[in-house]
């Protein structure tokens, strides 16, 4: 509220009281000497006020998000393709294209494969422009990429159960923190589950991650067993009504047979609480590491049911074409894309969106 100076709000409500014999023009004066101060209090207060900040920019839409993210791949990808087409379309132009996605590893056998359909349509006259051989290449690209399982599994009645395997170096631990941030940006309770506990910083990490973005977390001791700490936050989840439970794994353990034994325990101990879970069990990838992130999904295929693929450190490698071969050659659906190192750097896969980003 204002404070008016020289008592003008008396001033104001005391006028009709005014005795008879006051004339017309000193009232006048009055009310004039009133607003005139009135106005000055007003200049002086704006004055006195801080200037305004600048409103922050709108967060950029998901496509402008995912294209930012693609930047390299699109830089190598993408603009190899555009300038393959930006001549009169031959047969030349479909090898270079084929080059182009090759050097981009998505894999030879998938490269193959969208080319056979693109040559086809080129030699039936279906594609014989450049925008019609894009939209073709486009098209086969959304049917390769397009697994029709996007999104987290839920479980029937919370908590839904996501566990978490991946070799340490891969982003595990960011990807968590990523996820539990989306999470929580859809209003759900998140409650992590730090169970790689023979290493200390991951746990510490994952600590930082939880104060940050307001989720809870569960943890053991330096070297504690990770099946009854994954007991424990099962317990805690339940007791604490919480929406979704995030399972952190230890990220290398010397033989397949120990990471197989070690993911089967943990699993065991949550299955004696919630029957059915994991509901989810999400394979953190590089994608900067290319065809070797194929050769660690296999390990941990063998090891574990993989359910979905979280790809991370997308936007670090202009070889962003290896989610077309992991799809490919592992059949699993890429749920999750890291585009970023901000907890909000993340979108669910949209094989869509990721094709437009990829050309825009």
């Amino acid at each position: 509220m204002i404070a008016f100076p020289y008592g003008l709000p008396h001033l104001v409500a005391a006028a009709p009281l005014l005795p008879p014999a006051l004339e017309t023009r000193e009232i006048v004066a009055v009310a004039l000497a009133a607003l005139a101060a009135l106005l000055l209090a007003i200049a002086l207060l704006r004055l006195r006020a801080p200037a305004p900040r600048p409103l922050a920019a709108p967060p950029p839409g998901a496509l402008a998000q995912l294209a930012g993210g693609l930047a390299k791949t699109r830089d190598r990808l993408g603009l190899a393709i555009k300038r393959a087409l930006g001549r009169e379309p031959s047969q030349a132009t479909l090898d270079e294209i084929e080059a182009a996605l090759i050097e981009a590893d998505v894999g030879v056998a998938a490269t193959q494969a969208i080319l056979e359909d693109v040559r086809r349509a080129f030699a039936e006259g279906r594609a014989r422009t450049a925008g019609a051989l894009l939209d073709e290449l486009k098209k086969d690209l959304r049917v390769k990429l397009d697994s029709g399982e996007a999104g987290l599994r839920e479980a029937p009645a919370p908590p839904t159960v996501v566990l978490v395997v991946g070799v340490n170096g891969a982003g595990k631990t960011t990807s968590i923190a990523k996820l539990a941030a989306w999470l929580r940006a859809r209003n759900k309770r998140v409650l992590l589950c730090a169970a790689d506990t023979f290493r200390a910083a991951a746990v510490e990490q994952l600590s930082i991650w939880a104060a940050r973005i307001g989720a809870g977390i569960v943890k053991g001791a330096s070297g504690a067993d990770p099946a009854a700490v994954a007991f424990d936050a099962t317990e805690a989840a339940l007791a604490r009504g919480a929406d979704v439970l995030i399972v952190d794994t230890a990220g290398r353990l010397h033989t397949h047979q120990n990471l197989m034994a070690e993911l089967s325990k943990i699993k065991r101990a949550i299955q004696k609480r919630i029957p059915g879970a994991p509901h989810e069990v999400l394979l953190v990838l590089d994608a900067t590491t290319g065809q070797n992130a194929i050769a660690q999904a296999r390990e941990f295929l063998r090891a574990t049911d993989v359910t979905g693929i979280f790809l991370a450190k997308l936007d670090g490698t202009a070889k962003g074409g290896i989610i077309v071969a992991i799809r490919e050659q592992l059949g699993l659906p890429v749920k999750f894309v890291g585009i970023g190192e901000r907890p909000e750097d993340i979108q669910p896969f949209d094989a869509e969106k990721f094709v437009e980003a990829l050309f825009a």
